[in-house]
């Protein structure tokens, strides 16, 4: 069932909050030199791109919370910011030039009374280029912790609603919250974006309706999402009753980051199965067609950040801690865990599985430690608490049975570990594991094989050789982000305790050797992939998206969040009824050509023959004297006979021209080709119906379909692929195309195709005479392109006396060699009307054809 419209909410949003502090003195949209404010103006139009101020660089960063640590002082009352240099954000600065001006919007970590709130945007904006989005408190609660923290955070790693209990039910109200806090940053970008030259780069799933808002207002502003969570698979995101607000809001960016192919996949999957959208891969670079604009897809896991974390790593804190960490854990192994208290962390599944270790290797017992640091809980609610407990009473009970005076197998670290104290567990431990059931990231890892290069500082404090080997290694579940990335870790399923078990195991007991090799080439992947690469290479992406924005024509279409974006060649424009019937009626020798499906039917209607009012309708303009009117298609000769019986002067092309007829009165003439290559084709085809289900194959007198529109539709589209190279591997020295089309897979021979039927329509009406000073060809596939071509290629060839008026019209917004486009099978059917009605303005038929039309239609 398709999702409630939630445009009422975009309303509401944009016009029922309660007040939201402004950032002060009109905050200005360029920054030009530091330390003066242009107060440029942008246009109030939506489609008003344009600034006449000018300035450098910039790169506008908007993410839930601003990269600042916030503390109040009692005793002035007055608030003190810092920057956080651990926030992924700040970091990531360093993929940028030198020069590049970057401006945050975000939220704060604390929430400022609003008598203060101007005062410290203005202090935030002047020293930290930071732009406070200050959310009502009431919107806050629902939006972070009610909509983002308990239903988008949950399904998005992969836990269903399925029972009070496990996660909450969907809240339309908290949904509400989620639009106008979005609606709140939204706003706050706009007073500050110069929508020509910033580019815009949105973080994370709390504001994936963001890009929705942004394009309404800027219809070429420069766009880029990054989803630093997973992305689950199909069946388990549309569960979700917002699922196409989401989709839509992301596909309204330029570009679309995930960490991992898996993640991407699960969202091209949505696209297509969802809104029914196809993407492709172009020299490397995967884009999805929407509305005319490329939406790329971009795969490329984050990185850490090299010099912060080697700077810890030097700090005389972090010496003395290893020293320390030394003493306590002598002659004794560590394995260590850091995670947040979560339940997707996996923490009791990794302590089971140490368990499990020292009860089947009894030599580890008094030897072998697990480190658990557990980060602070992002969020409440009874699944933390849940986790939390179940923790406590593993360790506990592990303790209990191996533990000895002296020795305390598990050793829970469950408050907060500063910096240099996690750095100094990762460079002593002799194996790290990250055992999360699902994860978006994770950079434990990446922070473990840097910290166990070492430096020359901790060289010192662990006692060894600064030339001597480095070893490090990595136990990681193969459901996190960063798994793809480290083929030199030990893979696990977290759900497998005794696959987790032995995998501690194999990590422990490995040669120094293959520890070495394993590091190395961890090392040389993360050291070279750090965060400034990611950025780097992320904004090389967008800019690339976006090069052709001012290329094309763009309008905005849909209302509330199922706004889009229509993009389009300057040259590509709606074909008017009003325009076509104008030079319809100057001109007295016109050559009409149709497709059948798609263009006069429905695509996807069960019922395949025509409507009594579309027959009417062809009958008028074929029953005028100056008109030829042929119907194009794919279809057997006989179904389009039986189909269109009524219409005895209308032309038929069969089969894509392989059989054509000039009337009802005429026989059907058919190519003279070889058709041998049939009996390779047939039982090829015939397998892979039987492996597809929803799969049929179409046998016609000149041409093969498979047609895989009721399969899967990623299995369909993946069997059609393999389908498409079987064949044109067998078929390769035979007379004959394989094509790929929409939801089918076609063999037919050489030389057929819609175009020649146009050429010879035209030739034909050339040599008696009659030659047209009037053509127009209407067709929603790819075969129709031929066509266009055709008669393009004729006129510019000369190849008619004089040019004739020509309207090459595609079904659908999208690219084609076509002038014109009609949104549906109602607008073309809606156009062949009225130039019926200009033939036979009075003709009572048409009138009503009109009213029938009207009724089914309008």
């Amino acid at each position: 069932m398709a999702s409630r419209s939630c445009g009422n909410f975009l309303d509401l949003a944009s016009g029922d909050l309660p007040d939201v502090s402004r950032t002060p003195r009109g905050i200005p949209r360029v920054m030009t030199i530091p330390g003066i404010i242009s107060d440029g103006n942008a246009g109030s139009d939506a489609d008003s791109d344009s600034s006449t101020s000018v300035c450098r660089e910039r790169k506008i960063i908007v993410a839930n919370m601003l990269p600042l640590q916030a503390q109040k002082d009692y005793g002035t009352g007055k608030w003190r910011f810092s920057l956080d240099e651990d926030s992924l954000y700040l970091q990531l600065k360093d993929g940028f030039p030198p020069e590049t001006e970057v401006i945050y919007v975000g939220c704060l970590k604390v929430e400022i009374e609003a008598n203060e709130q101007e005062e410290v945007a203005q202090r935030l904006l002047d020293d930290f280029n930071c732009v406070p989005t200050f959310l009502p408190h009431d919107i806050q609660k629902k939006f972070y912790f009610g909509f983002c923290k308990q239903q988008l955070w949950p399904l998005f790693h992969y836990m269903l609603p399925i029972c009070p209990d496990h996660g909450d039910r969907f809240d339309r109200q908290l949904w509400q919250a989620y639009v106008s806090a979005n609606k709140i940053f939204a706003d706050k970008v706009m007073e500050v974006v110069n929508p020509e030259d910033d580019f815009v780069w949105v973080h994370d799933y709390h504001l994936m309706v963001l890009p929705t808002f942004l394009r309404k207002r800027y219809h070429r502003i420069k766009l880029g999402f990054f989803l630093h969570s997973p992305f689950p698979s199909s069946e388990i995101y549309r569960t979700l009753p917002v699922r196409d607000e989401l989709l839509k809001g992301l596909l309204n960016s330029d570009l679309i980051g995930f960490h991992t192919f898996d993640y991407a996949r699960h969202f091209l999957s949505c696209c297509s199965r969802m809104l029914g959208l196809d993407y492709e891969s172009k020299r490397g670079h995967i884009g999805l067609d929407y509305f005319g604009r490329t939406v790329f897809i971009k795969i490329l896991p984050v990185g850490i950040h090299m010099g912060r974390l080697e700077s810890v790593l030097n700090l005389s804190s972090t010496c003395n801690k290893v020293k320390e960490i030394r003493e306590q854990f002598k002659d004794k192994k560590l394995i260590l865990g850091v995670d947040d208290m979560d339940i997707f962390k996996g923490i009791s599944l990794k302590m089971l599985a140490f368990e499990q270790l020292l009860h089947q290797q009894r030599e580890f017992q008094g030897k072998l430690v697990l480190v658990q640091i557990v980060n602070p809980a992002r969020s409440s609610g009874k699944d933390v608490q849940e986790a939390k407990r179940e923790t406590y009473s593993t360790a506990k009970r592990i303790n209990e049975i191996f533990g000895c005076p002296g020795y305390e197998p598990v050793v829970l670290i469950d408050r907060h570990a500063p910096r240099y104290e996690k750095t100094a567990y990762y460079a002593v431990a002799e194996c790290c594991i990250v055992n999360a059931v699902r994860d978006g990231m994770n950079l434990v890892p990446y922070k473990y094989i840097v910290c166990r290069q070492g430096s020359s500082s901790m060289d010192e404090a662990m006692g060894i050789k600064p030339d001597s080997p480095r070893t490090g290694m990595l136990v990681v579940s193969e459901f996190i982000g960063c798994s793809p990335s480290l083929s030199g870790a030990i893979r696990v399923n977290p759900w497998d305790i005794d696959a987790v078990a032995e995998a501690m195991n194999m990590a422990i007991t490995m040669s120094d050797a293959e520890k070495q090799i394993r590091h190395e080439k961890h090392y040389k992947y993360v050291s070279s992939h750090d965060v400034a690469y990611w950025a780097r290479s992320f904004m090389q992406d967008l800019e690339r998206a976006c090069k052709d924005h001012y290329d094309k024509r763009c309008w905005g279409i849909g209302l509330g969040l199922g706004f889009r974006v229509i993009s389009l060649s300057p040259s590509f424009r709606k074909l008017s009824v009003e325009h076509i019937v104008s030079a319809y009626k100057r001109t007295s020798r016109r050559a009409i050509f149709l497709d059948y499906d798609g263009t006069v039917v429905p695509q996807f209607s069960m019922v395949r023959s025509p409507s009594p009012e579309v027959v009417s309708v062809l009958d008028g303009l074929c029953n005028d004297p100056n008109n030829t009117v042929f119907i194009v298609s794919g279809r057997d000769r006989t179904s389009l006979n039986d189909w269109l019986a009524p219409c005895e002067k209308l032309g038929l092309a069969a089969e894509h021209g392989y059989f054509i007829r000039w009337d009802k009165t005429s026989d059907w003439e058919a190519l003279a080709v070889d058709l041998g290559w049939k009996e390779i084709v047939e039982p090829i085809m015939q397998q892979y119906t039987e492996a597809t289900d929803g799969s049929c194959m179409e046998i016609k007198d000149s041409a093969l379909v498979w047609h895989h529109q009721h399969a899967d539709p990623d299995f369909g589209s993946c069997q059609a692929k393999e389908l498409l190279d079987h064949l044109e591997s067998v078929l390769a020295n035979e007379p004959v195309v394989v094509r790929r089309g929409q939801h089918i897979v076609e063999v037919k021979p050489q030389g057929v195709t819609k175009g020649l039927v146009a050429e010879k329509v035209l030739s034909m009406m050339a040599r008696d005479g009659r030659a047209p000073d009037f053509v127009m060809c209407i067709g929603d596939d790819r075969s129709d392109e031929d066509m266009f071509e055709s008669i393009l290629s004729a006129v510019s060839c000369s190849s008619l006396p004089t040019a004739p008026e020509i309207f090459a019209c595609t079904v659908g917004q999208k690219p084609s060699k076509a002038k014109y486009y009609l949104d549906d099978t109602a607008d073309v059917v809606r156009l062949l009307l009225g130039l019926a009605n200009a033939s036979d303005p009075k003709s009572r038929h048409n009138t009503q054809f009109q009213v029938a039309f009207e009724s089914a239609f309008c």
